[in-house]
Order: C-alpha cells, then structure tokens, then sequence
C-alpha cells in the first residue's frame, strides 16, 4: 500500500476530526505487556484475523480502530481467551502475558480472566447490591480473609473507579439501580477488584451519553497509572483524547500502529488516512 505523501494537505481535515491528541511519551516508555506473534482467528473455516503481530505495552492505552467487523473486537477478545465461548473459535498464532503463553495447555482461564479484566460495551452490572458487585471478585479467589479486608478492598476499587463518593452511602442498594455511567464504573472497579495487570475495554462508552462518556475517559487516564488498558472504539475523537497508541484494523488485518499523533495526523498507509480523514468506515 502506498505511503501518505502530501500529509500536511490532510492535517487541517484531521485536526478537526481529532480535537486533541494525548503525549507519545508513554508510549516509548512502557516495557512489553502482551505480546502476539502471527494470531489468526477463525470462526468455522471463515478466517476473521489475519496474522496480527503487535506488542501492547505496560501502563499505556492502545486504542483499536476500524470499521464494523474489521477484527477489532476479535483480537481484543483473544487476550483474555472469550473467543473460547465460542464453540466454532480457533485461535493460532501466540500469545504471551509477561512471557508466558496464555494459550498453553493447563493455563487455569479463570485466573487468566482476573489478570486480564473486561469491561463490555453496556454496563453488565450482577443483580446484587453495589457492595456485593465489586466484593464477588475478591471473594471468589480468596483475595480478603474477613469482612474488614473485603470491604477495605470494596472502597479502594470504587474509589480508583472514581464512584466511592457517590455511592458510599448505599452500598446495599443494587447495582442496577445506578445510572448507566455509574453501573459502567461499577463495572469498571469490579475488575478492579481481582488486582488485574491488563484491563480491555470493549467500546465502554458507546451506550453512554456525552457527559458520562467524559467521565470514563477522564478515568481511563487515572487507571493508566495501574494498569494497562486496551480499547476498542468506534469514536475517533475518543482514541485521539485517551490513547497513547492506535491501531488500525480492516478486513481482518492490521493495517497500521503507531503514536495516536501519527495515525491521525501523519499516517503511512493510505487506508489509514481514507479512515480518519472520513472516506469510507
């Protein structure tokens, strides 16, 4: 695919497509978290991703971009192995956590799926009390020995959620009962809550309205400071606000990753610059 040749043409029409874009800084900084090497889904004999080769670096977002069933969600998928729920999935390819193969036989999935948590695209609160919610976690894979610990790890993740001083008061009431973008943060500090390293998020904001949605991005960038977040998102405005990197996808292939501030303003591929700057997605 050709190089962009006439970028500074284009910066204007991307300028006013991306607002602001975040630091390259951290991008450069971060060693590698993930790594995937050559990772092809299949879905029956229809191959949905094609060979995928990235690293995603510790404490930095990366943002996955692209049309409608261009693989994003896919690939997002495969880090914490949900494509297993689906019976006619097939992953090759490898995949390795701080060096260690998450795809290995004998690899215990459940705790893979507490080190890798998963926020969905609508909030997916249990129908339990808002206490009960983030405490499940913890509970389940013997985090706290007491009450006093359990609920200390409670407070904690709703606050790093930015929730605890909306909800501290009623912590017995149900979690559905919470505004979307409050039930989405309940959701966000329930992952919280098992001490994960890698946190996805598969397009958090998109059942949200405008001010919800900048109160999750606001949090995003917080949580960085923890965790590494990979996003999926439809909102190029959004990838341009909260990630360190983006990564371009279409038709099941990687087509091109790099610093946010390149990809939108300054892309390599042409199909990059067709998607950014609005002609076609």
């Amino acid at each position: 695919m050709s190089t962009v040749g006439a970028a500074a043409t284009t910066a204007g029409t991307m300028q006013a497509v991306i607002p602001s874009v975040r630091s390259e800084a951290a991008a450069s900084a971060g060693s590698v978290k993930i790594k995937a090497e050559e990772v092809r889904v299949f879905y029956g004999t229809n191959e949905a991703l094609h060979g995928v080769t990235m690293d995603i670096l510790s404490n930095e977002v990366i943002a996955f971009i692209g049309p409608s069933g261009c693989g994003k969600s896919t690939f997002l998928r495969c880090f914490n192995r949900m494509n297993d729920t689906v019976p006619s999935a097939r992953v090759t390819g490898r995949i390795t956590l701080d060096g260690r193969d998450i795809y290995e036989p004998g690899l215990d999935v459940v705790l893979l799926r507490a080190q890798v948590g998963m926020v969905f695209q609508k909030p997916n609160p249990f129908p339990k009390s808002i206490f009960e919610n983030v405490a499940y976690g913890p509970r389940l894979h013997g985090l706290a020995s007491n009450r006093s610990e359990l609920g200390h790890i409670v407070e904690t993740s709703l606050r790093k959620a930015g929730l605890w001083d909306e909800v501290k008061d009623r912590l017995d009431a149900p979690g559905t009962g919470l505004s979307g973008g409050q039930q989405q943060r309940l959701c966000i500090a329930r992952a919280i809550a098992v001490s994960p390293d890698v946190i996805l998020m598969d397009e958090p904001c998109s059942a949200l309205d405008p001010i919800a949605t900048g109160i999750i991005e606001d949090l995003i960038t917080e949580l960085k400071r923890n965790f590494t977040i990979v996003i999926v998102t439809h909102n190029m405005q959004q990838a341009g606000r909260v990630a360190d990197r983006t990564a371009f996808f279409h038709l099941g292939n990687l087509i091109e990753l790099g610093p946010t501030t390149q990809i939108f303003m300054n892309p390599k591929e042409r199909r990059t610059e067709d998607y950014v700057t609005g002609r076609y997605g």
